[in-house]
C-alpha cells in the first residue's frame, strides 16, 4: 500500500525531491518503465495511480516529465495523475526510426489500454497538444477532454512553396547546426522578458541535450501533421491555456466550426507551467472543471 503525505503517494514526493536536486538521478525503483508492443520502446513514466479521473500530462519538444512537477504536486490529491517521458526524450526508450504524431498517439495508446485507464484528460505542452488530439482520437471510450498549452495558435495555416522551401533550408541547417539553431532560436522565440533566467537555462539545456536526430524529425513531422482535419474530426472542445506574447487565431476555429474555450495565462513565454505554477494551475481547474460538466 503506498503511504502518503498531504494526499499524495511518498514514492511520487521522493520523486519529486529526486528531480529537483542537482546533478541527481532519479532512483530506478520511483519511475516505472512501462514495455510497450509497439517496436519495444520503454516508456518512463509516474503514477499516482488513485482517483476516478486521470490527468495524463505529454511535455512538448525536447524536454521531458519534470516539466509537470507543480502540476502533479498539486492536482494528486484530486485525481489520478500520470506523467511520461515521451520515446526519443527524457528516460524512454529511442529504439526506433518512425517519429510521427502518429506514432506517439500508439504510445499514448499503449499506456491507456496497458493501464486501462477510463475518464482521461490528455494535457499536451506545444506539439503533444497534436499528439493528445491523436490519441484522442483513437481512444474515444477512454478519453473524456483535450486540454493544449500553448498550442494550436495557428490552426489554419496554409504552407505555400516558398515556405516549403524555407522550412527545407530551417530543417537542412538544424540538422547540420543544431545546438547553435537551437540555442538562436530559443532565444528569440520560446521566452518573453519576463522569462527567469534560471527557466531560460534549464530549456535551452533540455533541448540541446536531447538527441538531435530525433529532435529533428519530431519536430519536421509535427510541422507536417494535419491539425486542423484532425480537430475537426475530433468533435469535442478543445481547451486552451496559451500566452498572449503571440496570438492565438480564434477565428480559424469559428471558421472551421471547431469547438474551443480559451484561457488566457498573460505575459508568459512557452512553458507557462513552470513560469507562472500557480496561475497556470487555476485555469487548468477551471479546464478540468468544465470538460466534467
Amino acid at each position: 500500500m503506498n503511504r502518503f503525505v498531504n494526499g499524495c503517494p511518498l514514492s511520487l514526493l521522493l520523486l519529486l525531491l529526486a528531480c529537483n536536486t542537482p546533478k541527481s538521478k532519479t532512483p530506478a525503483n520511483v519511475i516505472e518503465l512501462l514495455k510497450i508492443d509497439n517496436e519495444g520502446v520503454n516508456i518512463s513514466y509516474t503514477d499516482t495511480k488513485n482517483g476516478d479521473t486521470t490527468l495524463l500530462f505529454l511535455h512538448g519538444w525536447g524536454i521531458n516529465q519534470t516539466y509537470w512537477r507543480d502540476q502533479l504536486t498539486a492536482f494528486c490529491p484530486r485525481y489520478r495523475v500520470i506523467t511520461l517521458d515521451l520515446p526519443g526524450f527524457g528516460q524512454s526508450g529511442k529504439n526506433r526510426s518512425n517519429w510521427t504524431v502518429q506514432e506517439y498517439g500508439k504510445d499514448v495508446s499503449a499506456l491507456l489500454a496497458e493501464l486501462d485507464l477510463r475518464n482521461v484528460i490528455l494535457i499536451g505542452h506545444s506539439m503533444s497538444g497534436a499528439i493528445a488530439v491523436e490519441a484522442a482520437l483513437t481512444n474515444p471510450a477512454r478519453v473524456i477532454g483535450v486540454i493544449g498549452v500553448d498550442n494550436f495558435k495557428n490552426i489554419s495555416y496554409v504552407e505555400t512553396a516558398a515556405n516549403k522551401a524555407e522550412a527545407a533550408t530551417f530543417y537542412n541547417t538544424i540538422r547540420a547546426h543544431y545546438r547553435e539553431v537551437v540555442s538562436e532560436y530559443s532565444n528569440q522565440a520560446l521566452f518573453v522578458p519576463s522569462t527567469d533566467s534560471l527557466v531560460r537555462r534549464r530549456v535551452i539545456r533540455d533541448i540541446c541535450n536531447s538527441d538531435s536526430l530525433i529532435a529533428v524529425d519530431v519536430l519536421e513531422h509535427s510541422d507536417n501533421y494535419p491539425l486542423d482535419e484532425k480537430l475537426k474530426a475530433l468533435k469535442k472542445t478543445i481547451y486552451l491555456i496559451n500566452s498572449d506574447a503571440t496570438p492565438t487565431d480564434t477565428a480559424a476555429f469559428r471558421k472551421d466550426t471547431i469547438s474551443y474555450y480559451l484561457l488566457n495565462i498573460g505575459a508568459t513565454g512557452h512553458y507557462p507551467m513552470i513560469e507562472k505554477p500557480k496561475e497556470f494551475n487555476t485555469l487548468l481547474q477551471e479546464s478540468i472543471n468544465r470538460i466534467g460538466h
